[in-house]
């Protein structure tokens, strides 16, 4: 990931996601504004986070260096299941449940704080996406960046182990100066137990293989649905602010035809006042007419 790509994404996941698509497409604007459209467009195809998401990045961003035992642990497991250490899963699988509680529980309050309260569904998908770091090492390293979208659709590895699962081989006897009866029936009994969990285990990589097509088409439906919401959203902050700048037009227009009126109404007041004026002095030329004849009658009879 290009560096300034690699800095927008790490600031916009760090956002609320409510937050994060106003954002997303204000950054992806800048950057054509600026003439980079690669970036842009880069920026653009970002995805907002899920809330389970968003909680699970809260807790590699804020408290790094308390996923480093979870991200250990989980090397620990996959070898203990690779090799069918019974010894080993039944330790580990008790610290992965206690660790994976505790750290949902972290995701679950900081959260709250960031001003987001999430309730228990989203912290059982907090949890479900801390046993897929666990278990497959390629899902823990993209967890680590902070930037996760969604729950994990795909995970290769192991599900959570129960005590019960696990089985509980004999110890091996320590080592004596002569050779004991029950030794061969002990190892026996070990042969037997092992090749019973591998059956298990292969049981449950292949209804992991079946599930793994429906997670796929799952998680396809989520991205293209994420899609589609996202470009509502821009269209819908397009439209609004042509709403806002059609509505400013109007404003505009109001103000220029009450000006319009003003003026309508000035200039008729100043017709009736002239057409008084006009009338007025009609009527006193009439007047002064009148007088100027009577006069000359008068003239004319004295004579």
């Amino acid at each position: 990931m290009p560096v300034e790509l690699d800095a927008i994404a790490d600031e916009l996941y760090g956002l609320r996601p409510e937050d994060f698509v106003a954002a997303r497409d204000a950054r992806a604007a800048e950057a054509r504004k600026a003439g980079d459209r690669a970036l842009a467009d880069a920026v653009r195809a970002l995805r907002r986070p899920g809330l389970s998401a968003w909680a699970s990045n809260l807790l590699v961003r804020e408290h790094p260096d308390e996923i480093e035992p979870l991200l250990r642990l989980g090397e620990t497991l996959r070898e203990a299941h690779r090799a069918l250490d019974g010894a080993r899963l039944r330790e580990s699988s008790r610290r992965q449940r206690v660790l994976v509680g505790e750290l949902a529980r972290q995701a679950q309050q900081l959260a709250g704080r960031a001003g987001h309260a999430v309730g228990e569904d989203v912290r059982r998908e907090v949890e479900d996406i801390l046993h897929a770091v666990l278990a497959d090492p390629r899902a823990a390293e993209e967890w680590r960046t902070g930037r996760l979208v969604r729950p994990f659709g795909q995970v290769v590895g192991f599900p959570a182990v129960d005590d019960a699962a696990v089985p509980r081989l004999p110890a091996r006897p320590v080592a004596a100066p002569r050779h004991r009866a029950g030794d061969d029936s002990d190892r026996a009994e070990e042969r037997r137990l092992l090749a019973e969990a591998r059956k298990e285990a292969e049981a449950a990589e292949r209804e992991l293989r079946a599930l793994e097509g429906e997670a796929a088409t799952a998680a396809r439906t989520a991205d293209e649905a994420g899609a589609h919401a996202d470009g509502l959203g821009h269209r819908v902050a397009e439209l609004t602010a042509e709403l806002k700048s059609r509505k400013d037009e109007e404003r505009q227009a109001r103000a220029a035809e009450r000006t319009a009126r003003d003026e309508a109404r000035a200039a008729d007041r100043a017709l009736r006042d002239a057409r008084r004026r006009a009338e007025d002095a009609t009527a006193r030329v009439a007047r002064l007419g009148g007088q100027g004849r009577g006069s000359t009658s008068a003239g004319r009879r004295r004579v």
